[in-house]
């Protein structure tokens, strides 16, 4: 029996993670359980140690702890420690590892599309534990010039320490062109109801030369990445493809076992 589960704040009762991974565990014949757990700022270091008393096999870190959690490891792998973020922890007797599969899901979408970034310029959206995964894998393979746009030029800074790039405030994005093949948002913001002021910024963005906007976010109704796109005749795409490979690399250092992606969209329709 395997037992696996996602920590948040009140978001880990909005993921779909729960329901895509019992899907899959049952395709392969695992009996286990995936829940979900709302755990508080200052309740992280409990939380760990619950992993360990509890025998729970494997967990998902997602915002806002993906950057707080490290501290918290025992070891961190090679990738989690460069990025400094962790999405994934194996536990391995009292040891708990964190991973960072985030980069690596992000990675195999360019290899699925054929999106080859080398020698071009990409915008990164956001400053969190996915910026830093996003930008690292632009960084990775060769990117021309990485620009990282946020809120807060502290925040955007502490993503440029880990490589080199343009720090670009969100206020300032939209009052001149911008030229990128590549945009990302690894912001948790897709619809005008949840940032109505970043809705506007959007519609006001004059971005030239861009080949693709992918959204990390899914299953969003409204989205102004998606809307921002159709208008200016750029290819959209949302996070789907990206959540599904991230999910097998989680899968496969739980279980030891490859299982395609495919079956874990297949999973996630079935569940939507």
């Amino acid at each position: 029996m395997k037992t696996f589960c996602i920590l948040s704040d009140e978001r880990a009762f909005q993921s779909k993670s729960p329901a895509m991974f019992l899907a899959v565990m049952k395709r392969v014949g695992i009996r286990g359980v995936y829940v979900p757990f709302k755990v508080k700022e200052d309740q992280l270091g409990a939380a760990m140690q619950s992993l360990r008393v509890l025998n729970i096999d494997g967990a998902n870190i997602t915002v806002p702890y993906k950057e707080m959690i490290i501290p918290h490891m025992d070891i961190l792998s090679e990738g989690a420690n460069i990025i400094g973020a962790v999405n994934t922890i194996v536990r391995n007797g009292d040891e708990l590892k964190g991973y960072n599969t985030n980069a690596i899901g992000f990675m195999d979408t360019l290899e699925e599309i054929n999106f080859d970034v080398t020698g071009k310029t990409a915008i990164v959206v956001g400053t969190g534990g996915a910026a830093k995964a996003i930008s690292f894998i632009f960084n990775w393979l060769k990117s021309e010039s990485i620009i990282v746009a946020g809120r807060s030029e502290d925040k955007i800074n502490k993503v440029l320490n880990r490589i080199s790039g343009e720090a670009k405030l969100l206020t300032a994005l939209a009052e001149t062109p911008v030229y990128a093949n590549i945009l990302v948002n690894a912001t948790s913001v897709s619809g005008p109801d949840e940032s109505p002021d970043m809705a506007e910024r959007l519609s006001k963005l004059d971005i030239r030369d861009c080949e693709l906007v992918l959204d990390l976010n899914y299953g969003r109704e409204n989205n102004f990445w998606r809307d921002m796109a159709e208008s200016k005749g750029i290819r959209f795409m949302d996070g789907l493809s990206t959540l599904a490979h991230q999910a097998r690399r989680c899968f496969a250092l739980w279980t030891k076992i490859d299982v395609e992606p495919e079956e874990f969209i297949k999973a996630l329709d079935e569940v939507n």
